[in-house]
């Protein structure tokens, strides 16, 4: 059977990730290594989770998660639908079912704010982790005084979590951003695509997608 955890210690599939990131770095992106993805599995995980799927399920979005961006590999342009094609292979080799193969795929070729759509609940978790994956550790450019905007707002979020209230059928982004290092309208100028792709996603999964920042409710 092929698990999370398996998939974690294949050196194929950890070779894919470190090269696809690896080329990343070579233009200047934020961290889309190991800390990444392990965070957008066990994130995409939980929310399935705390809303009640399936282990199998949230089995599958922990898969979609850990193998979402190694279409980086191929390049950047167009990531989600090549990192889709390449996991067909991969897991159609492994001997995965076919009806699991199509939903991590789906999930995967869904991801990205270019292109993608929350068509089902996995989908739409992976979403909504890796859009809120935003955090200063992701940043590998030292030079603080050649920080583009991605650096410069990336570096500014000091702190950064999803929470889920089932209850009141919400999910919450919320940040703490260092102001002198970017201001809140730059988070918007490149993360807006981002944000309304939570609202859709959070949509689909029957929530209502907040953003907070400092204390202050923005969305």
């Amino acid at each position: 059977m092929i698990t999370y955890e398996s998939l974690k210690h294949n050196e194929e599939i950890r070779t894919y990730i470190k090269c696809a990131d690896d080329s990343l770095r070579a233009l200047g992106f934020t961290e889309h290594s190991f800390a990444h993805v392990t965070r957008v599995s066990e994130v995409a995980a939980d929310i399935l989770e705390q809303l009640g799927y399936d282990a199998h399920t949230i089995e599958l979005t922990k898969i979609a998660g850990y193998l979402h961006d190694i279409g980086n590999l191929v390049n950047r342009v167009d990531h989600s639908q090549s990192g889709a094609v390449m996991a067909f292979r991969i897991l159609d080799h492994m001997g995965m079912p076919p009806a699991d193969i199509a939903t991590v795929v789906t999930a995967i070729g869904n991801h990205d704010e270019g292109t993608g759509v929350p068509v089902n609940g996995v989908s739409a978790a992976l979403i909504l982790a890796d859009k809120s994956d935003v955090r200063r550790t992701r940043v590998r450019n030292e030079d603080f005084a050649t920080f583009d905007i991605h650096d410069r707002v990336n570096y500014s979020v000091t702190a950064s979590k999803l929470v889920l209230d089932t209850e009141q059928k919400t999910a919450t982004l919320t940040l703490s951003i260092d102001t002198e290092v970017a201001s809140v309208m730059s988070y918007f100028e490149i993360f807006l695509g981002r944000m309304v792709m939570c609202r859709k996603a959070a949509d689909k999964l029957g929530l209502q997608f907040k953003l907070n920042i400092n204390g202050q409710m923005l969305i």
